[in-house]
């Protein structure tokens, strides 16, 4: 990340980095329609995960900041306060979709043209405690081994499958408690994705010690007065 910063404004392009926590999956879904739905219900302002919002503010904040579109990192984090609750960023999305030939009415009926996968299950806690982490590479390989990504060049992408998440790091897990719902083509894929995510949700007894969503902020530091395409 720090390199990519200092190539990036030694360019000409100011850029910013931000280092995110990864014990958890970012937000509540893995799988292409099902994030594709996660964020148009972030978009139209309903119920989301915190920590994506958190991500997704923060770095649009960057984004305008480093622009020149906002003074300061408070101004623009109002400004994505407003669009979000006035209806604005859904807009463009929306706009978005249809410049690329999507459908016009994506955000209004998702169901209607995102796949939906034929089989889910609910993978169930066998035992009770706090989670305490969560393996993200191996519940994204998961995913792809649902079908959702590709091992080869060649492979073909289904895009209904995947999971969601229902629980964070620190919650407290009940025997019997639902820890993800899997999104699948067939039983066999459904059974061997639930003991994958099994091994890779981990609980203890104890609760885990909180750690920021956002570890660090990477910018390139100036000489004073200099700016950063010229150094």
């Amino acid at each position: 990340a720090k390199r990519l910063v200092e190539v990036a404004n030694g360019a000409g392009m100011p850029t910013t980095a931000l280092i995110t926590d990864k014990n958890q999956p970012l937000a509540c879904s893995a799988g292409n329609a099902l994030e594709v739905r996660e964020a148009i219900e972030f978009l139209r302002g309903g119920k989301t995960n915190a920590r994506l919002r958190e991500v997704v503010f923060a770095l649009s904040a960057q984004m305008l900041a480093v622009s020149g579109l906002a003074e300061s990192l408070g101004e623009a984090l109002a400004k994505l306060e407003a669009a979000l609750a006035s209806g604005r960023a859904a807009e463009v999305f929306a706009k978005m979709v249809r410049g690329l030939g999507g459908p016009a009415d994506l955000l209004e009926n998702p169901d209607r043209h995102l796949a939906i996968a034929p089989i889910t299950r609910d993978v169930k806690s066998l035992v009770g405690g706090f989670v305490s982490r969560m393996d993200t590479r191996d519940l994204g390989l998961a995913v792809v081994a649902l079908g959702g990504g590709r091992r080869r060049v060649e492979d073909v992408i289904d895009h209904s499958v995947g999971i969601e998440f229902q629980v964070s790091l620190g919650d407290k897990i009940e025997p019997g408690q639902t820890l993800a719902i899997i999104h699948a083509a067939d039983s066999l894929r459904a059974e061997d994705a639930a003991k994958s995510i099994a091994r890779h949700i981990h609980l203890e007894s104890n609760p885990p010690q909180h750690a920021p969503t956002i570890l660090e902020t990477i910018e390139l530091k100036c000489r004073a007065g200099v700016p950063p395409a010229i150094q």
